[in-house]
């Protein structure tokens, strides 16, 4: 799963000379919160947020409505985006979860995707979610379950294999560290089996179940 296959491709984009006033319309009327800025060639030069659209009420406390207004009006995109050097890219070609790593670290909600400084996509937080649902197979009817068990080699094997043996399809799997050290949660969604013969399956196992329910 890389970014180029959630990402959104020929996002929309702004000029650097747009008025701040037509930016937020744009941003409203579209409803979004991230809008790039680019020059020729659609060479990044700076983001806009919606955070970036406040303007510092220090600049105008000492105007009145008229001189506010006036202000306002003369502001562009440039004035207001974060620039080109500050804004934090990456390339199409990295991990879906790299970009979530760097989303949650720097405390950011998109990331412009740019190949050679030219703006090729932008990934967002929502997109970040369509991966979780696609990961977690949320599309698809059937039984989710989560179990604690303990580290170790051929667990998850003999999970897979009995699972399997009954005849249910697994839809998803995935693991993350238990609540207790030296302990794993793993997380499956199956269908086409029959709940009650698979929990007595997963009883033999001698594993804890942390969760079970019809999704």
């Amino acid at each position: 799963m890389l970014v180029k296959d959630y990402m959104t491709r020929h996002p929309l984009m702004a000029a650097p000379d747009m008025s701040l006033v037509e930016a937020q319309r744009f941003m409203g009327q579209n409803n979004i919160r991230h809008l790039p800025v680019v020059g020729d060639g659609k060479r990044l030069l700076g983001l806009v947020t919606r955070q970036s659209l406040l303007v510092d009420p220090g600049r105008l406390g000492s105007l009145n409505v008229w001189e506010i207004a006036g202000v306002l009006s003369g502001l562009k995109v440039k004035d207001v985006m974060i620039k080109a050097p500050n804004v934090i890219t990456v390339s199409q070609d990295i991990t879906i979860e790299e970009a979530a790593r760097v989303m949650v670290e720097r405390r950011i909600g998109c990331l412009p995707v740019v190949q050679d400084d030219v703006l090729v996509g932008i990934i967002t937080e929502t997109d970040i979610f369509k991966a979780l649902l696609d990961v977690l197979g949320t599309r698809t009817p059937g039984i989710r379950v989560t179990l604690a068990v303990h580290e170790g080699k051929g667990i998850l094997a003999a999970l897979t294999h009995d699972v399997s043996a009954m005849g249910a399809n697994i839809i998803s799997l995935l693991t993350s560290e238990g609540e207790l050290p030296g302990e794993r949660a793993i997380t499956f969604k199956v269908n086409d089996v029959d709940p009650a013969l698979l929990r007595q399956a997963l009883d033999k196992l001698n594993v804890k179940i942390v969760d079970f329910r019809e999704a």
